[in-house]
């Protein structure tokens, strides 16, 4: 049966950022498909309700409230796997963003945070993941290894006003996938999603008038935004054995975009 091949049965996932959008979509859809999960984001509460879900489709889910701009709370969450699970299959690297601001406003700092908490964070995760993963990898008589799914966005190949700091470090990210990749071959998987507009709390400001959400929509080939299942069910995809020949890309999951589908309305240096 197709649908066999995307299971993950009895592996280990770690998501970060899953205490909402994205990363809590992700984390149970993966445990729907039959995996363990060890979540991790900032807020206990927001995680709690994530392991209720995760519980309810009998699967087991271990929180790890943490400041994940700390790249040692990074690094410690693969300790804590270990400990959990004696293994790991599977991690997901969704922890990152920044505010869109314009050039002038955009300080060397900005941009330091900005790789930091997209590229860095992810870093100080898969290193210290990868002896883990290989141990399960090469344990396992020939299956599969491990998977790493890095969420990017699509400003990190299209250009808009705004997003200098944002784009460059999510195509910072994306390039480090293709060369993560490389290194990890054959046993360790790693690809990237290009993220379009979804709808998150990272969209609430637009989401609060008729007409800049409209906007959005209508800048987008599929007129609509996306949901947070629709990156999930792609990790999904790439995490299982139906992604199994897959390393190295980035997919992009973004309705279609070509560019930025919503004008910030900055206006011309002067």
């Amino acid at each position: 049966m197709i649908l066999d091949r995307f299971t993950m049965t009895d592996q280990v996932a770690i998501v970060t950022g899953a205490g909402r959008g994205i990363g809590a979509a992700t984390a149970v859809a993966v445990a729907e498909a039959g995996a363990d999960v060890l979540i991790s984001a900032r807020t206990a509460e927001q995680l709690d309700e994530v392991v209720t879900r995760i519980e309810a489709v009998g699967r087991r889910a271990v929180a790890v409230p943490a400041d994940l701009s700390d790249l040692d709370a990074v690094a410690g969450l693969v300790d804590r796997a270990r400990d959990e699970f004696g293994r790991l299959d599977v991690v997901v690297n969704n922890v990152g963003g920044a505010m869109p601001r314009p050039f002038l406003d955009t300080s060397p700092g900005r941009l330091e945070q900005a790789f930091h908490f997209n590229v860095a964070t992810a870093h100080a995760l898969l290193r210290p993941a990868v002896p883990l993963m290989l141990d399960r990898s090469t344990k396992s008589g020939g299956e599969p290894g491990g998977s790493v799914v890095n969420i990017s966005s699509a400003m990190g190949r299209v250009a808009g006003r705004g997003y200098l700091a944002y784009g460059t470090a999510k195509a910072a990210l994306a390039h480090y996938t293709r060369l993560a990749a490389a290194d990890l071959s054959p046993h360790i998987r790693v690809n990237a999603i290009a993220v379009g507009s979804v709808a998150t709390s990272a969209l609430d400001i637009v989401m609060q008038t008729d007409e800049l959400r409209e906007a959005l929509e209508a800048g987008t080939p599929l007129k609509r935004i996306g949901v947070p299942e629709d990156i999930a069910a792609t990790i999904v995809y790439l995490s299982s054995l139906a992604g199994s020949y897959v390393t190295g890309k980035i997919l992009e999951v973004d309705g279609g975009i070509n560019g930025p589908n919503l004008d910030m309305g900055l206006p011309d240096l002067a």
